[in-house]
């Protein structure tokens, strides 16, 4: 019998609770009822803790479970045999993670983190339970992925066509808008913004110098501020403006599963 002393059992025993889950207290998500959240209960399996830099999916992983990040800050992307990467999007805390792999044999992409991360682990047939068990909750898994992929096409959209300018302001203003609506004064003392230049450099296509360039650029403009790893936001209404964002950038409610 393990040891209650033992570094798993303590991991185990301060495990949070669905019906303790500190994000249902945040207006960015929607309330589940007391069914839904016991059936999320039973097919979670363990609370993984991960440090920065480190690998959740591999690309080409065969038997990735699914994930709910509650905590940190991870992305998704895709690499190059020569080893140039994509970032195809950036995960906060409610961002439910591995579906893409459920749908054929491997993972196409791979999940990193970018600091100390949470993640809510289920078992690899949850997606078709929670289907079966709760047509609410299966709904509720294809609004978060059809939500992850809108926000890969805004990817698309800005490698394509939008200037360094455009895609720097329109990550940013997205960013800002998600970690803020999971802060409790709603970004005022600004956010969390673990994102090197070479990370904004890989997810909007650009090279470092120009990512550099750009930065400086808007910051001089006295639209934003990073100091600290925090990003803070002088002027979002212009960033948005520049970006020719439908909207401001709020993030829309949402479920959580």
């Amino acid at each position: 019998m393990q040891s209650i002393s033992s570094p798993q059992a303590r991991n185990a025993m301060n495990e949070i609770r669905c019906q303790q889950c500190p994000l249902k207290r945040l207006p960015l998500f929607l309330d589940n009822s007391a069914g839904e959240i016991n059936l999320v209960q039973s097919l979670k399996r363990r609370e993984l803790r991960l440090g920065p830099g480190e690998t959740l999916i591999h690309e080409g992983q065969t038997d990735a479970s699914l994930f709910t990040l509650l905590d940190g800050w991870a992305f998704r992307y895709k690499t190059l045999r020569d080893g140039r990467r994509q970032i195809l999007n950036f995960l906060l805390a409610g961002d439910f993670i591995g579906v893409q792999q459920k749908m054929g044999d491997a993972a196409a992409t791979g999940v990193m983190t970018l600091t100390d991360a949470v993640f809510c682990v289920f078992e690899r047939d949850a997606l078709w339970e929670m289907h079966r068990q709760s047509p609410k909750m299966g709904f509720n898994v294809t609004w978060l992925t059809a939500h992850e992929e809108s926000l890969v096409d805004g990817t698309l959209l800005s490698v394509g066509r939008r200037s360094a300018e455009e895609r720097v302001a329109t990550l940013l203003i997205l960013l800002f808008k998600h970690a803020a609506a999971l802060q409790a004064d709603g970004g005022a003392s600004g956010v969390l913004f673990p994102l090197t230049q070479q990370h904004v450099a890989d997810g909007l296509g650009l090279s470092l110098a120009h990512t550099n360039k750009t930065l400086r650029k808007l910051e001089q403009r006295g639209l934003h501020h990073i100091v600290d790893g925090r990003l803070h936001m002088f002027d979002g209404r212009a960033l948005a403006q520049l970006a020719d964002l439908y909207g401001d950038g709020r993030p829309q409610q949402r479920p959580l599963v």
